[in-house]
């Protein structure tokens, strides 16, 4: 469930600087040397160490993946990609490795408060009922047509349409879903993203809450205070788990992006907006980063599992969105084995930890 905390309705407008644009290079240096509070922010404390239809201009396949390196806090190679497009640079927040990085102080804390016995569940597959498990994504060429995007709720934080998005692009639950529904669309030949919260198509173009756009070959970021169709302010696909990385490839280089039910009124690195309720310290705020224990044992579980548990050591998991606590979020693909993705329904919220990746902030 994808909420928005104290946001009016408003028209589409362009984007515009923000002195927080490049905080993604903030967020690398705070990684690797460590942070103190500033204004407006707590100091961070320290620890021990798609199945849908889509265009004829479209697929729901991704490209290869570029190979994985680098010690704690280190780009990973050249980072994800799809159709050939990065997946943003490989010294992105999402592509950072995060092993060796040092405990945030309330760590146990936090754990606690989002659920220590609640079980992880793969928010993605195959199908359940008759709709896709998972948000989809598209891929179309510098020639699909760009449509109009009228935006209902959040256009004063939107980027303003039009976009490359086919009429009958793949929907988040399917076509008849009355949930999230984000259509996220990959411009492989300009390698730029768009995504879209609570889209419904229609005639000549789509109406949607929200809107994002984001070019994949930079660190590219809203400014300080915006969401995108994602409670956090952060693109989606980034954070998707993807058949064909975690099976053909066999290896998971990004970091997770997953929900929680009940999040803080702040923010950290590189998020760029809160949905949060509650003011409280162990609460965990949008872009709170998280890893798999070290010492957590996946070595029974299938193999598409077990990639996963490594992709989850290394890059971990980022707060995104409010919804069930311990869903991760993937692409859905008829390929999927349910059942093998299924052995990390066992995983309980003990097996992670909360890694210090700077300040907590407040807007």
């Amino acid at each position: 469930m994808h909420e928005r905390a104290g946001r009016a309705p408003g028209v589409g407008l362009a984007r515009q600087p923000s002195s927080g644009r490049h905080l993604w290079s903030a967020f690398a240096l705070l990684c690797a040397c460590g942070s103190s509070g500033g204004n407006g922010a707590e100091g961070a404390g320290s620890g021990g160490a798609s199945a849908g239809s889509s265009g004829s201009t479209g697929t729901l396949h991704s490209g290869p993946t570029a190979g994985a390196g680098g010690g704690s806090a280190t780009p990973a190679g050249e980072g994800p990609q799809i159709a050939g497009c990065p997946v943003f640079p490989a010294d992105n927040a999402w592509n950072l490795d995060v092993s060796g990085l040092p405990l945030r102080a309330n760590s146990d804390a936090i754990i606690d408060a989002i659920g220590r016995t609640r079980r992880v569940h793969p928010d993605f597959g195959t199908e359940w009922e008759g709709a896709p498990i998972g948000i989809p994504f598209v891929t179309v060429s510098g020639s699909q047509p760009r449509v109009p995007i009228t935006f209902t709720a959040y256009g004063d934080e939107s980027d303003p349409g039009p976009y490359p998005v086919p009429l009958d692009a793949p929907v988040e639950g399917g076509s008849e879903s009355d949930g999230d529904r984000h259509v996220l669309v990959v411009d492989t030949s300009a390698c730029t993203l768009y995504e879209l919260y609570r889209a419904f198509p229609g005639a000549g173009g789509w109406s949607a809450d929200s809107g994002a756009v984001f070019e994949l070959s930079s660190n590219d970021q809203h400014p300080l205070g915006w969401t995108s169709a994602d409670a956090a302010g952060l693109p989606i696909l980034p954070g998707l788990v993807r058949y064909d990385e975690v099976v053909t490839e066999g290896a998971l280089r990004h970091a997770v992006r997953f929900t929680v039910s009940r999040s803080r009124r702040a923010i950290v690195a590189p998020a760029r907006h809160h949905a949060g309720s509650t003011d409280a310290s162990d609460a965990p705020p949008m872009g709170l980063r998280l890893r798999m224990k070290q010492s957590y044992d996946c070595s029974g579980f299938s193999a598409p599992a077990q990639v996963i548990c490594a992709g989850l050591k290394r890059y971990g998991l980022i707060v995104a969105d409010n919804g069930s606590d311990w869903y991760l979020s993937g692409v859905p693909d008829p390929r999927w084995d349910d059942d093998a993705i299924g052995d990390l329904k066992v995983v309980t919220g003990d097996a992670f930890e909360v890694v210090d990746t700077g300040p907590i902030e407040t807007y």
